[in-house]
């Protein structure tokens, strides 16, 4: 009799875990699902197109996703497939449970740091240098290449005059208006010192961009910030931003491209 009271206590509190784990889940959902601004018809609608055209399944209604978030149900397997893929959800575990993936390297950085680095790793797959991919052959054409490099480390004067023409092909060349070398390592992962890089002249830029600056009279290639006040950030954490002081000339060459 007292095995019969405790197997019933047991299943009581598997009950109401089981309860708190599907509210977690449909709170999560909600949320990823309202940060890429799509309604619950729409994910119904798109779940269902995948399902189709995959599978052949039957379509749903917002109101099987308006339980998911309540927790009063659960999506089956190849639902929810379907919905890591329709909100980008790559790292499962640490999502819906919280639990940290030692594999992964962005464990430990925020979503603007997510971003950054999904922006490094589309840059480094267009270099064929670090591409599985063979890269789609382009054209060669003559770009200006400047003796003097835009610093990767404490800056140099870039020579407007001082340059030799090379022969560039592929997809950043062909965006290119003209190549520097790059000085230094501060650009490290993604630029090595003597590396030449591809860079399309433009006056502009929106923080996150790789660029070419020149600040009183020398030159960088650096990420600029914009996020709090001006500044021109390395990728190597071991170099300090550098923040132009009042009063500083500071000009945007172009955005490297490649």
């Amino acid at each position: 009799m007292i095995t019969e009271v405790k197997e019933k206590k047991s299943g009581k509190r598997s009950k109401g875990s089981s309860e708190q784990e599907n509210a977690r889940f449909g709170a999560k959902l909600a949320e990823l699902r309202k940060q890429k601004h799509i309604t619950q018809k729409e994910l119904a609608e798109r779940i269902s197109r995948e399902g189709d055209r995959l599978f052949g399944r039957e379509a749903i209604t917002d109101r099987a996703v308006s339980k998911w978030e309540t927790g009063a149900s659960l999506p089956d397997a190849q639902q929810f497939i379907s919905i890591c893929h329709i909100l980008g959800v790559t790292d499962v575990l640490h999502t819906f449970r919280g639990i940290a993936n030692s594999s992964d390297p962005f464990a430990g950085l925020n979503k603007l740091g997510r971003e950054r680095a999904a922006e490094y790793v589309g840059m480094l797959g267009e270099n064929p240098h670090f591409s599985l991919n063979e890269p789609s052959r382009q054209p060669i054409r003559q770009i200006p290449l400047y003796d003097l490099p835009a610093s990767a480390g404490t800056g140099v004067f870039l020579d407007g005059s001082g340059y030799t023409m090379i022969d560039a092909d592929g997809y950043a060349a062909s965006a290119a208006n003209f190549a520097v070398r790059i000085s230094g390592d501060s650009m490290l992962p993604l630029f090595e010192d003597g590396q030449i890089v591809y860079v399309r002249q433009q006056q502009e830029l929106a923080s996150g961009d790789i660029g070419i600056f020149i600040l009183n009279g020398e030159a960088y290639c650096k990420m600029l910030n914009t996020d709090n006040g001006v500044s021109l950030v390395s990728l190597n954490p071991k170099y300090k931003p550098i923040i132009p002081s009042e009063g500083s000339d500071l000009r945007i060459v172009g955005r490297v491209v490649g």
